[in-house]
């Protein structure tokens, strides 16, 4: 191991990497489903236009691209089990590369065998969400915002997935307030932790946490939802401010375009940026295999990994100067 850091630093590879793959491109499926009546419906209107707003004029992600599904009378999508299999089943054409951010706002519930998000007509469980998601090779932010979320978290987490659910156990069944903060915090500058300019998943799942800490605080009021979120894989997840082996994945993935000059048209530098995002995902896919490896194993595998990177990287930066 410390020939491998030796190794790193002399080619100086960033434990993070910074930018996308230039060929990536961003979607989004915002289900609103059933409100449950007053006052629902609108609370309910209000965070799907914030969150479309957010996408397309903050973000920059093509209307074309953003999918909302509802129960409003006027809505050309319904928020229906069939509705929600079509729209997913579209999105299996996507590129490796490509993002695909998943939104459930709403009501859910669960008990000890299953966990459910309201549509309208019959629901659809956690373990169905798993199978809709499996043909799609893009990576997948899903964040399921309601009540009672938690097990969405232990059956949907994969490799090359983030998976936020805004509590921590099906006892916290109260709705929350994780979507109004989480959505807010996709484009606010104040939760721009690396001031890159830029909002990660992670950053504005981390900012959206402290804030809904803070709702409760001010109103004096017991926290009754803690958000958790996974991306190596393994179902327990993290809440933010606390130890974990979660965060790297969340922290390099953006819904907005890449600012950087890695849109270069030079078909070499871009091969190389594509295969260093295929290099981070191998290294997050083995991070989550990582409890049923041999030590042994695991160590070869991960050192010519961070090595294969490091040259790659360091090939980037000789070609981009």
């Amino acid at each position: 191991m410390r020939l491998l850091i030796g190794i790193v630093i002399a080619l100086a590879v960033p434990v993070v990497a910074s930018g996308a793959a230039a060929s990536e491109e961003q979607f989004a499926l915002i289900v609103s489903g059933a409100t449950g009546g007053e006052p629902y419906v609108g609370q309910q209107a209000k965070w799907r236009a914030a969150l479309e707003t957010a996408l397309r004029e903050k973000l920059g992600v093509e209307a074309g691209r953003i999918a909302i599904l509802s129960d409003d009378p006027a809505a050309q999508l319904k928020s229906t089990r069939e509705e929600v299999r079509r729209q997913l089943a579209s999105f299996a054409k996507l590129a490796q590369n490509d993002v695909l951010l998943v939104v459930l706002l709403g009501h859910g519930s669960a008990d000890a065998d299953e966990a459910k998000f309201n549509l309208v007509g019959p629901d659809l469980s956690a373990a169905e969400w798993r199978e809709l998601l499996r043909p799609i090779r893009a990576r997948v932010i899903f964040v399921n915002t309601t009540s009672a979320s938690f097990p969405f978290l232990e059956r949907l987490a994969a490799p090359r997935r983030v998976v936020i659910t805004a509590t921590d156990s099906i006892a916290q069944r109260f709705v929350t307030v994780f979507p109004q903060y989480f959505i807010q915090a996709l484009s606010d500058p104040a939760a721009d932790i690396d001031k890159n300019n830029r909002v990660s998943i992670w950053e504005a799942f981390s900012a959206a946490s402290l804030n809904v800490r803070q709702h409760y605080e001010q109103r004096g009021q017991l926290t009754t939802e803690r958000a958790l979120l996974d991306d190596n894989g393994d179902g327990i997840g993290r809440e933010a401010g606390t130890p974990g082996g979660d965060g790297t994945l969340a922290s390099r993935i953006y819904l907005d375009a890449s600012t950087e000059p890695e849109t270069a048209t030079d078909p070499e530098l871009v091969e190389l940026l594509q295969r260093r995002v295929a290099l981070e995902a191998d290294v997050d896919e083995l991070r989550a295999r990582k409890p049923l490896m041999p030590a042994a194993d695991y160590a070869a595998e991960f050192e010519r990994l961070m090595i294969d990177l490091a040259r790659v990287s360091r090939e980037i930066r000789r070609r981009k100067s």
